[in-house]
This record gives structure tokens, sequence and C-alpha cells, in this order.
């Protein structure tokens, strides 16, 4: 009997040491992504993560939130199961609030529950907890939930979440974005029309070589001409007609104020400006009023 007892010790150690871990599943998973077989990966998540479901220990923790995203990532990335997807990712953000994946999880679950349910609200929830744990991606996030306002077309708290932005990432490469929002949600409000010529004028000050530089001179015309300043906006389109990236629109827009203008002027005196020869523009492009052709026959050539 005694030559059986280390035997059979033996065995029991080698069983105990051939009992799977959570980190065996969490192996197979992975490769099982790279290999492209997702319902195994899934499988695989699952396993590990009810392995780890009672153990509260902090490694236990981190692998059981890896898990979890690791499972919404098959569901989202791979599969494109976009419920089962938004289903783990909020078990996660339940489950491990504070982990990493948490935070990715928050920012994935904005844009799915934007892009495939119209959840703004929800969305919006989403980022402003993500907000909360400051992340690098801080600007971003900030610059997403303002854009949320407007859909919304809550304008005053679009106003306020740009302007947090321009306050709180000062040094961001958002922030002549967030001034554009700004502007924008500003000419939505009645009565803030100037408010937002001038945010749109910031803009330009700030950031000359701003790609949006254009626009807002362009929205800057706009605003002119609803309050029904043509002459004004009409020099202002003039004027962003050289860098615009679509001259055909702001001719169009030049071309519609001219025919406004024209229709709001005493026919006499609409005459005698229409042939005075003696005022001689500053440039081409305002001698061309828009486009060659209109200020052809608008001079009777």
């Amino acid at each position: 009997m005694r030559r059986w007892v280390p035997l059979l010790s033996v065995c029991l150690l080698a069983t105990t040491g051939c009992r799977e871990k959570p980190v065996d599943h969490m192996q197979r998973a992975h490769d099982a992504v790279f290999e492209k077989r997702p319902d195994e990966a899934l499988v695989e998540y699952r396993k590990a993560f009810d392995m780890l479901r009672r153990d509260d220990s902090p490694e236990a923790l981190v692998m059981r939130a890896r898990a979890l995203k690791g499972a919404a990532d098959v569901y989202w990335l791979e599969q494109r199961k976009v419920k089962e997807a938004v289903g783990v990712y909020k078990e996660l953000v339940q489950q491990c609030p504070e982990s990493p994946e948490a935070l990715e999880a928050r920012i994935i679950l904005a844009e799915l529950l934007r892009a495939h349910y119209r959840d703004l609200r929800g969305a919006i929830d989403q980022l402003t907890a993500a907000l909360q744990r400051n992340p690098p991606q801080g600007a971003e996030l900030q610059y997403q939930v303002a854009k949320l306002y407007f859909e919304l077309a809550d304008y005053p708290q679009c106003e306020l979440e740009a302007r947090k932005l321009t306050e709180r990432f000062a040094a961001s490469a958002y922030v002549d974005d967030a001034l554009f929002l700004e502007a924008q949600a500003l000419s939505m409000v009645e009565g803030k029309r100037q408010e937002a010529s001038r945010t749109f004028a910031d803009l330009r000050s700030r950031f000359p070589d701003s790609e949006l530089a254009p626009y807002a001179l362009y929205e800057m015309g706009k605003l002119r001409a609803d309050s029904n300043e043509y002459e004004k906006a009409i020099e202002l389109w003039v004027e962003t007609l050289k860098t615009h990236p679509d001259p055909a629109m702001v001719q169009d827009s030049i071309a519609r104020a001219r025919r406004r203008l024209a229709n709001t002027t005493p026919e006499g005196l609409g005459k005698e400006a229409a042939f005075d020869r003696s005022k001689v523009a500053r440039t081409s492009l305002e001698a061309m009023g828009g486009s060659a052709e209109e200020a052809s026959r608008e001079h009777g050539d």
C-alpha cells in the first residue's frame, strides 16, 4: 500500500495542475478572435467570466472587465450584433465601473446609442460619465456632447457645452470646431445673432488658417442677409470667395442677395445704381458679383 501513496499524490497534483484557469479561456478567446472564429471566442470569454464571477480579488476584477470587453467587442466588431453588444457593454460599465475597459465601453456605447437607437440623451449620459474620468481624449468627448445637444435642438445647452471646451481645453485642436459650433448654436437663438457673428469673427481672428475660417465668414454673411443687410452680406461673401472650398455656393448666395436687394430698392434708385459707371469695384471678384454671366446681364452688356 505504501508504494501507491506517492503515486496517488502525484496523480492528484497532476489533476490539480491541469485544471483550467480563467487565463486559459482568455487566451483561447484571443486566439479564436485572431483566427476569425467569433462564436468560439464568445464561448471562451463566457467561461472565463463565469469562473471569475465570485472572485472579488483585484486580479479577478481586472480579468473580468477584460472578458466582458472582449465579448462585447466580438458582438460589435466581428458580428455587428448591436443589441447584444450594447447589453454586454452596459454589463461591463455596471460591474467594473472604474476599469479602463469601462471607460472605453462608455465611449463606444455613446456612438451605438446615437447611431442605431437615436438615443441622444443616453449617449450624452455615457459621454458625461466618461468625461468625469478625465480621459486623455476629453476635448473630443466634450465636443461630441456639444454636438449631441445641437442635434437635440437644445441650443442654449450646446452653447454652454461648446464654451466648456474652449475654457477647459484651451490648447486643444478642437477649439476652432467648438467656436464654430457655439456660433451656430447662438445663431439659432433669437436675439443672439450679433453674439453669433462676434463668435464667428473670433474664430477667424484666432484661427485664420483653420479650414473653418471661410465657413465662418460665409455664416457671417448669412446672418447679415437674414437681417436684410444684403450689401454687407454680399461684401462678406465676395471676400470669402477667395478661400471658400465651394465658390459656386457662395456665388449663388451673392446672386440671390443681389436679386433681393433689387426687389427692395425703389425703381428709380435701382436703375441709377445699375448704370452708375462711376463706382469701380475693388476686386475682379466683386465686379463679378457672383458670376460673370450674372454681372453681364445686370449691367446690360
